[in-house]
């Protein structure tokens, strides 16, 4: 398909598209009069997103997708959360240097700083009736590091690694024993992973197959959260209910949320205007340019923090049995000097972007995301090709999600045209959003698009995810480097300004943009617009909606 083709056809929607006819396509339809919106139901709440539909109610579950973080967040509890901040725009954000109560109540360091005893609220209960204890915590957590995969590699990131460091001292207190100091064991306590789950109710479920009961969980509530799951039907609809008897936080305004997975940009839109919805949530980088303008929507926009969209190139040598060009260092600078970074950073990102290229003699710094050395420059691409055992070229495969096909899509298709300068002829793969998550974990593909965002802000959580040697998730690239490992773990085991973390930060980065596994073009935008009467919107570090603090005026 033309690039110009493409991005005429990405803008056109469906006419006649309502909310009625969406809660028509699904099973048990609701079907109100007029919609929650124009009926002035100030407690219902009609939702629709970029970035895919929740795929799985179990945040625990390998290849569980970003959009069901949000529904964990609402459905679960943690012991902790974060405060919040007002932001220059008058916006607000969470706050990582602020921990607030969540399950709960109070905690207590020890002298020694070396465990913390948390007090668990006494009258909370799951969303069926039964007493929140230690004990759901404890299995919770120790499920959270058994599981495998994105979960077990989040814990480890605040070293909570080992089930012995999960202690039930009596029904309401639990300790966490920590393996040593470090800055990020508290924040990560905080995070969406470690949630608190009905540990009794699960194990009605367990099998020897599946001994963490993930088959259940995955279609089925099994929290103490703010909301409850009034229905789930993957890929149409997803309703939450308020849990009345929520004890971790101030009740929320909105009674029922209404989640639609409605694919198109276009068709979101529509629906935003024709007042059919009260929120478009993660809208694409066009209609965040050109909404802007308009008076009477609320238009926010927020760079996300630790976050970059990249061109993974899988750097070890062999691929599926067979020589892989982009285990040659010099193949993967060619790459980088190849791509179009102006052109996608105005066509695919419409200018809402931070760039995140042509850092051309700038010394590296401790921030993070920044940008790199690299420029589009094909004379320096080419003579780096020559210099490999790929001179002539060679065909390969850049895969891509499609929930993110409105900015991802005109970015491989201008990579593509961009790399056929090189003889290099590219293949491009359409992941669907359900099985995109389970593509970047098998690591089979030579280049994807990574759209990794750290969710402890510092640039060290990022690279032990993204560039450590224990191949994460995110780490799209396979890449590893024990040099590279050994400036992660230092920056780790120190804090900003101590004990050499500023040099391994330093370290780190430069042997990334000499190394080159991964390409960064944009530090992304998340971007929400909303009917005008819709309050309490808040920015969070994992890219979703936090459905209690929003009410309507």
């Amino acid at each position: 398909m033309k690039r110009r083709t493409l991005l005429k056809t990405s803008t056109a929607f469906t006419l006649g598209l309502s909310l009625t006819a969406l809660l028509k396509s699904c099973a048990n339809p609701v079907e109100p009069e007029a919609s929650p919106t124009e009926s002035g139901n100030n407690d219902v709440l009609t939702v629709v997103q970029g970035g895919g539909f929740p795929n799985s109610l179990d945040l625990h579950r390998a290849g569980t997708n970003r959009p069901a973080y949000g529904i964990s967040w609402s459905i679960y509890d943690r012991l902790m959360t974060f405060g919040t901040k007002t932001l220059p725009d008058g916006s607000v954000s969470y706050d990582y240097t602020d921990l607030q109560p969540e399950l709960a109540e109070s905690w207590e360091l020890a002298p020694d700083g070396m465990s913390v005893t948390f007090a668990l609220r006494q009258n909370a209960t799951f969303h069926d009736g039964a007493p929140v204890t230690a004990k759901d915590v404890k299995w919770s957590f120790d499920r959270a590091i058994g599981m495998g995969g994105f979960p077990t590699f989040q814990m480890k990131a605040g070293a909570l690694e080992n089930p012995e460091q999960f202690v039930v001292i009596d029904d309401y207190t639990f300790q966490v024993k920590f393996l040593r100091p470090d800055k990020l064991t508290m924040i990560d306590l905080a995070v969406p992973i470690p949630i608190i789950l009905n540990s009794e109710l699960v194990k009605q479920h367990i099998t020897d197959a599946d001994p963490w009961g993930a088959e259940w969980v995955n279609n089925n509530d099994a929290g103490g959260g703010a909301y409850t799951v009034g229905e789930f039907e993957p890929g149409k609809k997803l309703v939450l209910k308020r849990f009345e008897d929520w004890q971790s936080g101030p009740l929320p305004a909105i009674a029922e949320v209404i989640l639609l997975d409605v694919p198109e940009p276009g068709n979101r839109r529509a629906l935003l205007e024709r007042g059919d919805i009260d929120i478009n949530f993660d809208v694409s980088d066009k209609d965040t340019q050109e909404l802007k303008a308009v008076a009477e929507f609320t238009t926010l926009s927020h760079p996300v923090e630790n976050a970059v969209y990249s061109i993974d190139l899988h750097s070890n040598p062999t691929l599926g049995g067979k020589p892989n060009p982009f285990g040659d260092v010099k193949v993967r600078q060619a790459i980088a000097y190849a791509v179009p970074y102006e052109e996608i950073f105005k066509t695919a990102f419409y200018s809402q972007a931070v760039p995140l290229y042509g850092a051309t003699g700038k010394a590296v710094d401790t921030t993070w995301p920044q940008a790199s050395p690299y420029t589009t420059d094909l004379d320096k691409a080419k003579a780096l090709l020559a210099e490999s055992e790929y001179a002539d070229g060679f065909t390969t495969t850049l895969a891509f999600d499609l929930g993110n096909k409105e900015w991802a899509e005109p970015l491989c298709i201008l990579v593509q045209e961009a790399l056929a300068n090189l003889n290099i002829t590219v293949t491009l793969e359409k992941v669907p959003t359900a099985n995109f998550r389970s593509v970047l974990t098998e690591k089979t593909r030579p280049m994807i698009i990574n759209n990794f965002g750290g969710w402890l802000n510092f640039p060290d959580y990022f690279f032990f995810y993204a560039y450590h040697g224990q191949d994460a998730t995110f780490n799209g690239s396979s890449y590893k480097n024990p040099q590279m490992d050994a400036f992660i773990e230092t920056a780790l085991k120190s804090e900003p300004g101590k004990g050499g973390y500023d040099k391994a930060v330093q370290d780190f980065i430069t042997l990334a943009w000499e190394e080159m596994p991964r390409i960064p073009i944009v530090q992304p935008s998340l971007s929400v617009v909303m009917q005008p009467n819709i309050e309490g919107y808040q920015y969070w570090f994992h890219r979703q909606l936090d459905f209690r603090q929003i009410r309507k005026a």
